[in-house]
């Protein structure tokens, strides 16, 4: 009888079993892919027993497109054509300061009225971020294929931080590479669920992810399967990339170059000796190298050294950014460092010692470094594909994960009034309603802005949009009820409806790019340091919205009713609007609500006066039982009104 193989060398296929669901980490330096099997997630390797890929793609003149390691080796050559790290791109402007820093790159300028989008010059051809990650997750889908035979739908990482643009641009990649993207994860989160669920331990914990390009801190609670995210913060313009190109300016500092003046080829060359540069000082505390070329400070090939001490130096400020999102992060989680269970590492630029002892240092305890940090963010990803494809145990686990910048809409006088605030648990939906501000307004415009500042035009613009067909009324008359939702995958549809008419319009956010570099690590900050004179504009503009209204409806009644004034009445309500006018035009809230007090007094008698008439008007002829049940409704809605206050106005379409 002969033996049976051992699984090692060969593998039996169930031709009636499902497509394999797919967890895939879509990184700034390197990409894996991974699946669970037998109950353990694992990751796909290549033939040389590799589950890196890196996350590079060569486009070459006859229109053959490489991805990975075969794309790495012709950075050097070809380094317009070699995509090196587009992850950075995704969801930003053609304009960015993000795509004009250290790199060999060519780009086209996007024409009048186009999409303002980063379009990359390769040969003759023109790509986009979208399109070049698209082959990356191609050649992962193809990799997973090569030994799942067939793969079902993918959830694909993202950073926690990534904006609405970038998530979209990530899941319209996916749908380019032909995957049925099921979810987009964020990393930590990721990361998290792999740790939790290999280590079974629960608790309070921080996931430091320190990748390629990206940097997040989340801070969450495992309690027996169910992960909750607390809070999380971060930079999406910010990573190991920043670090080799500190060394790469290093670099050519001690060849006595100009890294301005310097060609695309020499660019890529000296960027591509940083890296290795920074991996070598993971271990060693110098590291020696020959100069990539001659130069006033040294000839080709002569000898050039670093010292880790030096690295730290320069990676010092980059560290001290980072810091900055952690200390923000526990305190909206509403936690000290002292009660963290452990710190959990993510992403390869973590493996850096400088970076480790700054982790240590902020949390007042050592990281856990027992998962891979390079493999443990697709583990979970797996672990989550399989879970949404009915593969295991969904009630096993249960993913909170949390909004990481408020959503809120302009109303008037430019305020933003928040609909979802920061660090909602996801998915979410909450709706606010609102008013008209102007009579006979036929139209709201709807300017959808995320942010923590108080005024609109501080707050970042995600989208607008706007409402037709309202018939028209007296102002405060209509009734629009917006609905904010977000969904598992952090994307944003927002929903308007006029409640009187039911005229109604439903709008997927997709801005056209992403925030600029420091904008996002900015938005919180300046929401502190502006937080007075904020709130100080927010009331300021409230109540010239408030005087305006005072002062059209005073104006409106003058001309309705002037029979009813007394002498002298006309001229003392009058000069109490000019004052009120006046207040309105300066910069002092106080003064203008002084001022509608006094008009308030001015026309007290007379719109007494005016109050009976209408009440006469609306008896007369009527049975008393008929009356009573009127003013019993009209106390209800009083009654109403002042338990839910008046509501706000939204700005008028243009």
């Amino acid at each position: 009888m002969s033996q049976a193989p051992s699984s090692g060398l060969l593998e039996i296929f169930d031709p009636k079993a499902p497509p394999k669901p797919i967890g895939i980490d879509l990184g700034t330096t390197n990409s894996l892919v991974a699946y669970v099997k037998n109950e353990r997630p694992t990751t796909v390797k290549d033939c040389d027993q590799a589950a890196l890929v890196p996350s590079v793609v060569h486009y070459g003149d006859a229109g053959e497109v490489v991805v990975g390691k075969n794309a790495q080796l012709r950075a050097a050559e070809r380094p317009r054509e070699t995509i090196v790290s587009v992850k950075r791109f995704m969801g930003r402007g053609g304009d960015d300061p993000e795509t004009r820093r250290l790199g060999p790159y060519a780009f086209v300028v996007p024409e009048e009225g186009a999409p303002n989008v980063v379009r990359f010059a390769v040969g003759e051809k023109v790509v986009t971020p979208v399109e070049v990650s698209a082959e990356i997750l191609r050649s992962l889908r193809r990799l997973a294929e090569d030994e799942l035979r067939s793969v079902g739908g993918a959830v694909i990482t993202v950073p926690a931080y990534f904006d609405d643009a970038q998530r979209q641009a990530t899941k319209d990649a996916g749908r380019l590479a032909g995957l049925e993207v099921l979810r987009l994860l964020n990393e930590p989160t990721a990361a998290a669920l792999a740790y939790g669920l290999e280590k079974k331990q629960n608790g309070k914990f921080a996931v430091y992810d320190l990748g390629g390009g990206t940097f997040d801190v989340t801070i969450l609670v495992l309690d027996d399967g169910v992960f909750q995210v607390r809070a999380t913060g971060g930079d999406s313009a910010l990573g190991g990339d920043d670090m080799d190109r500190a060394l790469a300016e290093e670099i050519f500092r001690l060849t006595g170059r100009e890294a301005s003046s310097a060609s695309p080829s020499e660019v890529r060359v000296v960027l591509d000796l940083a890296r290795r540069v920074k991996h070598g000082l993971t271990d060693a505390d110098v590291v020696d190298f020959e100069s990539p070329f001659g130069g006033p400070g040294a000839e080709a090939g002569a000898p050039l050294s670093i010292a880790r001490a030096r690295f730290d130096e320069l990676v010092e400020p980059l560290l001290a950014r980072t810091g900055a999102a952690c200390r923000r992060a526990l305190k909206d989680a509403g936690m000290k460092p002292e009660e963290l269970d452990g710190v959990i590492l993510v992403g390869g630029a973590t493996r850096v010692p400088a970076v480790r002892s700054w982790v240590a240092k902020t949390f007042g305890k050592e990281p856990l470094g027992d998962i891979d940090p390079e493999e443990v963010v697709a583990l979970g990803a797996a672990i989550q594909a399989n879970l949404l494809a009915g593969q295991g145990s969904a009630d096993d686990v249960l993913l909170l994960d949390v909004i990481p910048l408020s959503l809120g809409i302009e109303v008037g006088g430019g305020v933003v009034d928040r609909i979802l605030p920061r660090n909602t648990t996801t998915p979410a939906a909450a709706r606010a309603a609102y008013t008209t501000q102007e009579d006979n307004q036929t139209g709201f415009e709807i300017h959808v802005v995320q942010g923590e500042r108080e005024l609109a035009a501080d707050c970042r613009s995600l989208a607008r949009f706007t409402l037709k067909g309202i018939p028209p009324m007296v102002a405060g008359m209509a009734r629009l009820e917006v609905t904010f939702r977000v969904d598992a995958d952090g994307l944003l549809s927002v929903h308007a409806r006029e409640e009187r008419t039911g005229v109604e319009q439903t709008v997927s956010v997709k801005p056209s790019y992403g925030l600029d570099d420091d904008t996002v690590e900015q938005m919180l900050l300046d929401a502190i340091d502006h937080g007075e004179e904020d709130l100080a504009a927010r009331k300021l503009a409230e109540v010239r919205v408030e005087a305006s209204r005072v002062v059209a409806s005073t104006k409106k009644s003058l001309a309705a009713d002037p029979d009813l004034l007394e002498p002298g009445e006309q001229a003392r309500i009058e000069s109490a609007i000019a004052d009120l006018e006046g207040a309105i035009s300066g910069a002092d809230a106080r003064r203008v609500e002084l001022k509608i007090e006094d008009l308030d007094a001015a026309t007290k008698g007379f719109a007494g006066r005016r109050m009976n008439r209408a009440i006469a008007q609306a008896i007369e002829g009527q049975a008393l039982e008929t009356v009573e049940r009127s003013v019993e409704h009209a106390k209800g809605i009083e009654a109403a009104h002042a338990e839910s206050g008046p509501l706000p106005p939204a700005p008028p379409s243009g």
